[in-house]
């Protein structure tokens, strides 16, 4: 079979098999009267073998190896092969992932696609500084790539730097919502407690909203960073958490302060009054979070307040009593 009839029929270009017969890879076997390569069947099935190896990955001078050497035993280059493609995928992954962020940036000319990828390696970097000056200029000098912010914050261990990103998405709106939210059910505890650390600094109704879902989280880190920040935008959800929290010593003072802005309601004021008192009575309660209940009557306003302390003063644990009674004289001396 001449050249022009093997290359038709094995896909190998004529210019290739030329290359294979130079490197006495593969030799047609004859030639005809007017001196033209002849293939034989061997011929081509050594063609055949040749490309199944390249298929692989292996250079020519291993495939060789591979064909000459009756001892040639293929493991050790076989596992350098995979040793190279998975780094060769990990590049191409890398190099997929900031591609599509540089397009989900919607970039407007060849400035912005400059931008995003310097903003790309900043976020990158080694240096906590370089890191956290990246977060702050990310916002308003070109397109945003909401996705690597929240990798990064995700990420992040250096307090001021997870600052500066919780920051820059706040800015950004909510497009990392979704990604914020799939960190929320991370096996991580780290990477829960910054993500809804994060989605509390967006000031947004759809924010909003997954912060009423986490308090039904099993973390109670996540719980409390949500109920603390619907409690501080007059979400009345949050009460039975920020109770418990009072109740658990889990940031309670924090948790006070935000029932005394839900407090600021007049809806709210008497029904956050009678929670705090029922949980006050309920049996199984130690005496130190029954202080720090009645501690976090003080700042609650109205009549039920005023009548839960009163009937406090008179408890039969003098430190309740005279807790309730201080928190009374202190809100009689701020009556006008």
């Amino acid at each position: 079979m001449l050249i022009g009839e093997v290359a038709r029929r094995s896909g190998v270009s004529a210019r290739m098999l030329r290359h294979y017969d130079a490197l006495g890879l593969v030799r047609p076997t004859g030639r005809t009267g007017s001196g033209y390569r002849e293939y034989t069947s061997e011929d081509i099935r050594l063609i055949f073998h040749v490309e199944s190896l390249r298929s692989l990955g292996l250079s020519l001078r291993d495939v060789r190896r591979a064909l000459d050497d009756p001892g040639f035993t293929p493991a050790e280059l076989v596992n350098d092969l995979i040793r190279r493609t998975r780094l060769r995928i990990a590049d191409e992954m890398e190099l997929l992932t900031r591609l599509r962020r540089i397009g989900a940036a919607d970039p407007a000319d060849w400035e912005d696609v400059l931008h995003v990828v310097t903003l790309l390696r900043a976020l990158g970097s080694d240096s906590a500084g370089t890191r956290q000056r990246a977060a702050l200029s990310s916002v308003g000098e070109g397109p945003v790539p909401v996705e690597a912010l929240v990798e990064a914050v995700l990420s992040e261990s250096d307090p001021n730097v997870a600052g500066a990103l919780r920051w820059a998405l706040a800015q950004s709106g909510d497009g990392g919502l979704a990604l914020l939210a799939e960190g929320l059910g991370s096996p991580d505890a780290e990477v829960r407690e910054r993500a809804v650390q994060s989605v509390a600094e967006i000031p947004h109704a759809a924010a909003t909203d997954v912060l009423r879902d986490a308090l039904a989280h099993p973390d109670i880190v996540v719980r409390g960073y949500a109920a603390l920040a619907l409690g501080a935008r007059g979400v009345a959800d949050a009460l039975p958490t920020l109770i418990d929290m009072v109740v658990e010593e889990t940031r309670d003072a924090d948790a006070a302060d935000a029932l005394s802005l839900l407090a600021a309601d007049p809806a709210l004021a008497d029904q956050i009054a009678d929670r705090l008192v029922a949980c006050l009575g309920q049996s199984g309660v130690v005496p130190s979070a029954r202080r720090r209940l009645t501690e976090a009557l003080a700042d609650i306003p109205g009549g039920a307040a005023v009548r839960a302390l009163s009937e406090l003063s008179h408890d039969e644990d003098r430190a309740v009593a005279l807790t309730a009674t201080s928190i009374l004289a202190l809100r009689d001396a701020a009556s006008p």
